[in-house]
C-alpha cells in the first residue's frame, strides 16, 4: 500500500505526541513492506528525503511568520501536494487546522482521521474558536471513511455523536533502560529529591492546581515544572508561584534528558484533564515514574489503581507529603510497565493501524 500521514509538524519527532505516533507507525509500516510518505514543514530541522525507509516530503509553513494561522496553509499546502499521489490511503493526524480544507482531499483514497481529544473543551480557546473547533470536528468526521480514538472514552464520545465506523487505537511507549543520573547535573538536582511537571502550560492542565498544592505542602523537595513558560500564561504562572521549591525549566525534545527526569523523579505529576491517552503519560510509565495524576475518566483508562490522583489543592499536598516510593508504590510501577507489552505497545499500534489502512482501501 501506498500512504501519506499528514498533520503533523514531521519526523523525526521534535515536538510532540503526534510527531511522536507518525514516526513510530511510518517507520513499522515500511518494515511490514508498504510505501510511507510523511509531510514535514520546511523549516523542520530535518531536511532529508528520507527516514529509515520513510519517503519525506517538506511543504511550506509560515507558522513562524504569521503565528496559529500559518498552521492552516501548511495543511493546504499537504494536502494539495496529496492529490497527485496517488495514496491508498491517507492519514489525518487531528483536524484543527485541516478540516476546512477537507473537500480538497482526492477522490478515491480512503481518509481516516484521528480524531485527537475534545479539542472544542480546551479553555486556553475563547468561545468564538471553541465554536469552530465544535463545527471542526463535524467537518473532519463527515469527510473521513474511519475515524481513529486513541481512549475508548473518545470512542464512545465518537459513536454517539457520528455514523463513522469509530476504531479505538491508542498511542504507544517503550519502556527506558538508558538511565543515567549524571544528566540531572545540569538541573541541579538529586534522584529521587524533587517532583516533576511535564506539559504545555495551559489551564486545562492544572497547573495551578498543582503548583498551589507544592506552596501548600511541608515537603521541601523542589518541583520542576518543564514546558514552554515564555508565553502569557507561562509568565503569570512565573509571577504568581515565587516560590523557591519551584523551578521552570524551558522545554527540551532531548529525549535523554527528558526521559532521565522522568526516571529521576519523586513524583510524576500529570494534570492532563482534556483529550485521550496523553502520550506524555504514557511516556512517564515508560519512564517507571511514580505518578499522581488528575482525576478524570482519561488518565484513570489508563492508569487505572496504578496512581495516586487529585483533584484540588489538598489532594496535591497530601501526595507531595505523604507519597513514598514503598513496596505498594513499586507494584503498581511495575503493572504500568505491563501495561506497555499488553496494550500501548507501538507495534501493536503499527498492526492496528495497517488492518484500518487495509479494510478502508478494498
Amino acid at each position: 500500500m501506498k500512504i501519506g500521514i499528514i498533520g503533523t509538524r514531521g519526523i523525526p519527532n521534535y515536538y510532540g505526541g503526534f510527531e511522536e505516533c507518525a514516526q513510530q507507525l511510518a517507520v513499522r509500516l515500511v518494515a511490514r513492506g508498504h510505501q510511507v510518505v510523511v509531510y514535514n514543514s520546511h523549516s523542520h530541522p530535518y531536511q532529508q528525503k528520507n527516514f529509515e525507509g520513510v519517503d519525506i516530503i517538506h511543504k511550506y509553513d509560515p507558522e513562524h511568520r504569521i503565528g496559529t494561522f500559518g498552521q492552516f496553509i501548511y495543511d493546504f499546502n499537504c494536502i494539495l501536494d496529496a492529490r497527485w499521489r496517488n495514496y491508498d490511503a491517507i492519514l489525518m493526524l487531528g483536524y484543527t487546522s485541516s478540516s476546512i480544507w477537507q473537500r480538497f482531499l482526492p477522490a478515491g483514497t480512503a481518509i481516516i482521521t484521528n480524531m485527537d481529544g475534545l479539542e472544542w473543551k480546551r479553555t486556553k480557546y475563547s468561545t468564538r474558536v471553541r465554536k469552530f473547533l465544535k463545527r471542526a470536528e463535524r467537518w473532519a468526521a463527515n469527510g473521513s471513511h474511519i475515524l481513529i480514538a486513541d481512549a475508548v472514552e473518545i470512542q464512545n464520545y465518537l459513536n454517539r455523536k457520528y455514523k463513522n465506523q469509530v476504531i479505538y487505537i491508542p498511542y504507544g511507549a517503550r519502556k527506558f533502560k538508558e538511565a543515567n543520573p549524571n544528566v540531572l547535573e545540569k538541573y541541579g538536582v538529586e534522584p529521587g529529591e524533587y517532583n516533576l511537571v511535564i506539559a504545555r502550560l495551559e489551564p486545562e492542565n492544572n497547573i495551578e492546581t498543582i503548583l498551589e498544592g507544592i506552596q501548600k505542602s511541608k515537603s521541601e523537595r523542589v518541583t520542576l515544572v518543564v514546558g514552554n513558560h515564555e508565553t502569557a500564561y507561562g509568565e503569570y504562572l512565573k509571577a504568581t508561584f515565587k516560590d523557591s521549591r519551584i523551578r521552570f525549566i524551558k522545554a527540551t525534545y532531548k529525549k535523554e534528558y527528558i526521559n532521565n527526569l522522568r526516571y529521576f523523579s519523586h513524583i510524576f505529576f500529570h494534570g492532563h484533564s482534556v483529550g485521550g491517552t496523553n502520550p506524555s503519560l504514557l511516556e512517564a510509565m515508560a519512564c517507571s515514574s511514580m505518578i499522581c495524576a488528575h482525576d478524570n475518566p482519561f488518565n484513570r483508562e489508563v492508569l487505572g489503581d496504578d496512581a495516586a490522583y487529585f483533584m484540588d489543592v489538598n489532594d496535591v499536598a497530601n501526595a507531595a507529603d505523604l507519597l513514598d516510593r514503598n513496596d505498594s508504590q513499586i507494584q503498581k510501577i511495575k503493572n504500568n510497565l505491563t501495561k506497555l507489552g499488553s496494550r500501548y505497545n507501538w507495534d501493536m499500534v503499527a498492526e492496528q493501524y495497517e488492518v484500518v489502512f487495509q479494510q478502508a482501501s478494498i
